[in-house]
């Protein structure tokens, strides 16, 4: 069994067709869906980049061994899924962008690793003095196709696949669309019409954390107009429908290969965006709103079910069971993935089961932070897009705080020790828009979910090593 592992960033489940988007042109993806299982609930365990890629490389929820941050990935110590298959007999064969491992890893645990083009975005809709720039807002891509950074890594990938690979490999695709600049090539960019876009979830919210106005107010977002985040959100669309363009070049190419009926391929991503939703653009580290959360995860397994869909929660990190299942390979750690192989051949989910996600960051760890001026570029130029980001984070840190999220298919907790917990009836409420914690009629439905979520933080609260330790003194040693 090989394995195709094709991975866009800042991509939202509900923005492709097969998810239930009405505009959403995503043919190739909705095929995909057809001919193998899609997961309506996935859920990923961080809200950003690099530890939601930790998570799924190792079966770890982020506070396990710490990755919370950008800056801290997998280190030679921890697990990972790409060194598991490598040690097992696998090509791993990487072309895309890194937010995984520390640079020590990839001898071990990678064959070939390429970042491949130099482009990706247009320039901005508006220029650095007026306020409107740090709405990621730009102009089409222009420059030749062939220098753009995903098509180049899917080409890439393509190469590869064109050259018969003999035994077992991996494929791993970690893209950049769409995240933001709000940007795509035409005519992507222009695909979608804004004004036909569904209405987006209101600004303004009441009893919802700081980070909402905070974000509005030093992004200048207040001086955008509703057609604006229609555009932003239209953009976001057709960047999407860049991803299923090169979807539909990579499995004609994997058709084409001879090597279909060996492959699996796992389509997902690591979080999603607010694309204009709630007044909102691109993410941030402690929300935890099911358009960042909820991601596609959608699988082709040979000889496996087709056009089956599983409606029960599943975590992003299954992803590592379930390779690690299909591979036949044993798990030399604890981890808390569990394996989808039964779902992949028809069965269904656990209705009963309850997914997490974790980020933030506390006060006493400020190396944690973006924004600080000693690592981050952007913290010391007030005109770089990031700036704002990094600006709220230091000047306002419980903004930021940590907060733990648990999600039933029915009802979901956000718990932060700054006060700023949320709960949502998802049933009533599916857009998230009425904050129900701490009102007097929703106790006990607060009360259940904080004690299951006490229960979850107890039970994976730290892991074991499989391997001992004697406890008497090394040979030769001598009391001082």
């Amino acid at each position: 069994m090989n394995f195709i592992f094709f991975m866009p960033d800042e991509l939202r489940a509900e923005s492709i067709g097969c998810y239930g988007h009405p505009l959403a042109q995503t043919p190739n993806l909705d095929a995909l869906a057809r001919q193998g299982t899609r997961f309506d609930q996935c859920h990923v365990q961080n809200t950003v980049c690099s530890p939601s890629r930790c998570s799924l490389m190792t079966g770890w929820y982020p506070h396990v061994s710490g990755h919370r941050t950008l800056w801290h990935l997998l280190r030679p110590h921890e697990p990972n899924l790409l060194r598991y298959l490598k040690q097992a007999g696998y090509d791993v064969h990487w072309y895309g962008k890194n937010d995984l491992l520390a640079a020590e890893c990839f001898a071990d645990s990678v064959t070939e690793a390429r970042m491949c083009g130099r482009k990706a975005f247009g320039p901005p809709l508006y220029p650095p003095e007026d306020p409107r720039f740090f709405s990621f807002l730009c102009e089409p891509y222009t420059a030749p196709l062939e220098e753009h950074t995903d098509y180049a890594n899917v080409m890439a990938g393509i190469e590869f696949l064109r050259s018969r690979p003999k035994g077992p490999f991996v494929l791993y695709l970690p893209l950049l669309f769409p995240h933001p600049m709000y940007s795509a090539p035409e005519p992507w960019h222009s695909q979608i019409d804004p004004a036909a876009i569904p209405p987006l979830r209101p600004a303004d919210l009441p009893r919802k954390p700081a980070y909402y106005r905070l974000i509005r107010e030093t992004r200048h977002l207040e001086l955008l107009s509703e057609d604006d985040f229609r555009r932003i959100n239209a953009i976001y669309l057709g960047m999407t429908g860049f991803i299923d363009y090169l979807v539909g070049l990579l499995l004609d190419a994997l058709a084409e290969s001879g090597l279909e009926d060996d492959t699996a391929v796992f389509f997902f991503s690591d979080h999603g965006d607010w694309a204009g939703d709630y007044g909102l653009v691109e993410k941030w580290p402690n929300a935890m709103e099911d358009i960042l959360t909820r991601v596609p995860l959608i699988v082709r397994l040979p000889g496996a079910a087709s056009g089956h869909v599983v409606r029960e929660p599943v975590e992003l990190m299954d992803i590592f069971a379930t390779v690690m299942s299909l591979a036949g390979i044993e798990a030399r750690h604890t981890h808390f993935a569990r394996d989808l192989t039964p779902q992949l051949r028809g069965a269904e989910g656990d209705p009963a089961r309850a997914v997490f996600a974790e980020g933030g960051y506390a006060r006493h760890e400020p190396h944690c932070f973006e924004g600080d001026a000693r690592r981050d570029v952007f913290a010391r130029n007030k005109v770089n897009i990031y700036y704002p980001k990094g600006y709220v984070q230091q000047a306002y840190p419980d903004s930021v705080g940590r907060a733990t999220m648990l999600r039933t298919a029915d009802a979901k907790l956000v718990y932060r020790p700054n006060g700023e917990s949320e709960l949502y009836d998802l049933k009533a409420d599916p857009l998230e828009l009425h904050n129900l914690y701490g009102l007097p009629e929703h106790a006990a439905l607060q009360t259940q979910l904080e004690q299951r979520l006490l229960r979850w933080l107890t039970e994976t609260s730290d892991v074991v090593p499989f391997t001992e330790d004697p406890r008497g003194l090394p040979s030769g040693s001598a009391w001082g």
